[in-house]
């Protein structure tokens, strides 16, 4: 959808001018998340805006169909996100769970409220001051649970810029947990593991 989006009329025309609108309302949302996070990091508050962090977003809709026996199977297995933030809108059917100290912590859903993931390339620039959230979805019998996932990444194409943890947050006592690696990079080590492993794991120093 950013920077550079499709023409409008490659989307379903059922919700074609919505999501136009849409993504530029997330594109804001955006904006004013990485600059707290920038300031959260003790960094000027464009600077993550400045390296490429909302250069681009692309959305993910997920449909699940109800399941007449959801204790038999899953309705999105766990994983991390391969960007750098992950701003998710869901209905009312619920499902979504995140690993929290080795326990499935359900995330019921709020009338029109947004959630928002931190995704492993956040984590790997900032040192871990930022983890990625390991998370999945359960199938549901109530009815079909739908959801639309904007991902903020560098340019759509995997890009061959440089990431590692950023210098302004290392010393001798917070030396990098990580190498410095391209986007490319991450994303064979992600899909390379299904994204049911943590490809973190093969950049660590």
């Amino acid at each position: 959808m950013a920077p550079n989006p499709p023409p409008p009329k490659r989307y379903p025309s059922a919700c074609r001018e919505i999501l136009v609108e849409y993504s530029k309302h997330v594109q804001s949302i955006g904006e004013v998340i990485f600059e707290l996070l920038s300031e959260a990091l003790g960094l000027d508050p464009d600077h993550l805006k400045d390296i490429g962090c909302l250069e681009g977003h692309t959305f993910g809709c997920q449909y699940y169909p109800p399941c007449p026996e959801p204790e038999r199977t899953l309705g999105h297995v766990r994983h991390r996100d391969p960007d750098f933030l992950t701003i998710l809108l869901q209905d009312q059917i619920g499902g979504l769970q995140v690993l929290h100290q080795d326990h499935w912590i359900d995330v019921p859903p709020l009338e029109g409220a947004l959630i928002i993931n931190i995704g492993d390339l956040l984590q790997l620039i900032s040192n871990d001051k930022f983890r990625s959230v390991e998370h999945r979805v359960l199938a549901k019998s109530v009815g079909p649970r739908i959801s639309l996932a904007c991902l903020f990444s560098t340019h759509l194409e995997p890009s061959n810029r440089v990431y590692g943890p950023l210098k302004q947050l290392l010393s001798p006592q917070n030396p990098p947990l990580y190498e410095e690696t391209t986007i490319l990079n991450y994303l064979n080590s992600y899909k390379s593991v299904g994204g049911l492993e943590n490809a973190l794991s093969f950049h660590k120093l």
